[in-house]
């Protein structure tokens, strides 16, 4: 197994130019996949690498409840420096589990304390909250979400300005944005590296939104002037893990590329350029991740396998 068992956990910086390059150059919906499909499946191989580190770690630990041929020297000659980093492992894999824990728990939580508050409210597709703070966000359900709006937001803006608003929400309610902030956001979590990705998912996601909203109203400047009032007038969502038209993000940014031309649908960027080049490297370390942490969990279970009296 040898260094193959470190390798996704230092792979993800391989990542780091995509994340800035994807931004700029990249559709905004081909960013947001592509980087939380390289986020999620970096964040799982360093996690499996991680787990079988700790597996030997643990194996020397006194009294712990596996078998006691796991700790023979055969098993700890498959890891380098397996005295150190066998039991860093450990606390290590804890606190990944217990911050992913925590962090679909607070998911979970915010979601159904926002359906519990508009329970009382009719069923539509839009809530719109008697509330003197202006804010906007888009609260997924298990059968279809529902955009949420203050009036104190919709009395700020012009009437194109509410329907760029609310198709914006919509947008991501429809693309299921959701979903991809938290995976990303569990990643982080999983590999410190893969945090410069979360950043740029969390921009891209409100990106893609302002697209598709552009799209839909037929005025990208209509969208652009929505999305900066909103911004001046409201300090966010309610919560961070809601998506909304004034989510966390580089606003101006955001403004900026809606004053400009629509950005190309392209799947895959040319080779020979910067954000191509970022690519294929963000796509080979994927790989090589993905192919260490299953040598390395191969290698693993034959040696754990042959270790294990019958």
């Amino acid at each position: 197994m040898g260094v193959f068992v470190f390798l996704p956990l230092v792979l993800p910086l391989t990542a780091w130019p995509i994340a800035r390059l994807a931004e700029q150059h990249l559709h905004p919906r081909t960013a947001t996949r592509l980087l939380t499909g390289v986020a999620a499946v970096m964040a799982l191989c360093s996690t499996v690498c991680l787990a079988l580190v700790m597996v030997v770690g643990t194996a020397q630990l006194p009294g712990n409840p596996l078998p006691d041929g796991w700790s023979d020297p055969e098993v700890r000659a498959a890891v380098r420096y397996d005295e150190v980093v066998g039991k860093a492992a450990i606390p290590a894999l804890c606190a990944v589990v217990v911050a992913s824990a925590r962090e679909l728990w607070r998911h979970g939580r915010v979601r159904r304390r926002a359906h519990r508050a508009l329970a009382a409210l009719p069923g539509t597709e839009v809530a719109v909250l008697p509330d003197e703070a202006p804010y906007a966000y888009a609260l997924p359900g298990r059968r279809r979400g529902r955009v949420v709006v203050t009036t104190a937001l919709l009395e700020r803006l012009a009437p194109a300005e509410r329907r760029a608003l609310f198709a914006h929400e919509r947008a991501h309610l429809a693309a299921r944005h959701h979903r991809f902030l938290l995976a990303v956001r569990l990643a982080a979590l999983a590999n410190p590296f893969l945090r410069p990705l979360r950043t740029a998912v969390t921009y891209t996601a409100e990106r893609w939104a302002d697209e598709e909203a552009a799209r839909t109203v037929g005025c990208r400047r209509t969208v652009a002037h929505a999305i900066g009032k909103a911004a001046l007038v409201s300090r966010g969502t309610p919560a961070a893990t809601l998506a909304g038209l004034a989510a966390p993000g580089p606003v101006p940014r955001r403004v900026a590329a809606l004053l400009g031309p629509a950005p190309a649908v392209r799947d895959w960027p040319p080779v020979f350029t910067s954000v191509g080049l970022a690519v294929w490297a963000a796509a080979a370390g994927t790989a090589v991740s993905a192919m260490s942490s299953a040598n390395a969990a191969v290698t693993m279970f034959l040696v754990l396998r042959a270790a294990t009296p019958l």
